[in-house]
């Protein structure tokens, strides 16, 4: 399995490269970031860092470590201009990005920018168009491509990725549409999940991947969820009492352990721990260090 780091966007960019550089120091191997403009919320005053550029820096300036956007909302960029932002980072970073792309779900930064939102068959429709037209940009010299939402007329796009092919992976979870997508484009796909929902939604793709006649294992697989690692166990009962609102693991060393292996039985290849909930970088370090020195070890 691969362990990889999602910090959030609120970070100041000092304190990022300082937690970027630890976390490769350390072991983990993969950096991803949010692809939004500011929060969902009422409160929209937190500063946000826009996640291309970032992730540009990061190619420049930590080694070894993937990275990518968790993921590209597709209505903020024309896919032709996102494939030649990320195959120019790919050679930034010597071919360690990989593209993430979902249809878009984040209303009020659509209307705060003036980006069009659609509907929601629209978005899809645009991200089932936008996977095609990358994979044209990528695979030949001059593309052409026709669709309903995108034209290509003779569009160069030189260099081609350091990596032969540039990972694309599809984030979200819906079982109709995203996960047929899924199965039709994706190298990666990442969705929030318990083991439990992960099952789910995995057998649901792999039903997907046989109706397009696609071998399911083409398709590595990530999940996300939050972390509460402590040894305080009243700490513990009460996370596991008030709940999270959200996918977790809660627990000591030996329960996260399980529920990691629980994922890797499952199928998952790479596990993303979400630093939203984890305080400062002092307290990340803490959480995070123990993740990859006492949970980690036995699954790569």
């Amino acid at each position: 399995m691969r362990f990889s780091y999602w910090p959030a966007p609120t970070m100041p960019w000092t304190d990022l490269l300082e937690m970027s550089r630890h976390v490769e120091a350390t072991g983990w191997d993969g950096i991803w970031y949010a692809d939004h403009f500011m929060p969902n919320g009422e409160d929209t005053s937190a500063p946000w860092a826009e996640s291309w550029t970032t992730i540009a820096a990061l190619a420049a300036a930590v080694p070894r470590v993937r990275l990518g956007p968790l993921v590209t909302g597709n209505t903020y960029r024309h896919p032709a201009v996102l494939a030649k932002m990320a195959a120019t980072i790919d050679h930034i970073s010597g071919g360690r990005v990989v593209l993430g792309l979902g249809a878009g779900w984040q209303e009020n930064e659509h209307l705060a920018y003036g980006i069009p939102f659609y509907t929601l068959g629209e978005r899809l429709r645009r991200l089932d168009e936008a996977c095609r037209l990358i994979k044209t940009l990528y695979g030949r010299q001059g593309a052409n491509f026709v669709g309903d939402a995108y034209q290509l007329v003779d569009a160069p796009l030189e260099p081609k990725p350091v990596q032969d092919p540039l990972p694309l992976m599809i984030g979200g979870g819906g079982e109709k549409v995203t996960l047929r997508i899924t199965a039709q484009h994706a190298d990666e796909w990442n969705v929030w999940g318990t083991v439990d929902i992960l099952k789910h939604k995995m057998a649901v793709l792999d039903a997907h991947c046989e109706n397009v006649g696609r071998d399911p294992a083409e398709i590595e697989r990530s999940a996300v969820a939050l972390l509460f690692l402590s040894d305080d166990e009243a700490f513990l009962a009460k996370m596991r009492a008030r709940g999270t609102g959200m996918p977790s693991n809660i627990g000591g060393v030996a329960e996260i352990a399980d529920a990691v292996g629980a994922y890797r039985d499952a199928g998952v290849h790479e596990f993303i721990v979400p630093a939203f909930n984890l305080g400062g970088k002092d307290r990340q370090k803490e959480v995070l260090d123990r993740f990859i020195e006492e949970v980690a070890p036995p699954f790569w």
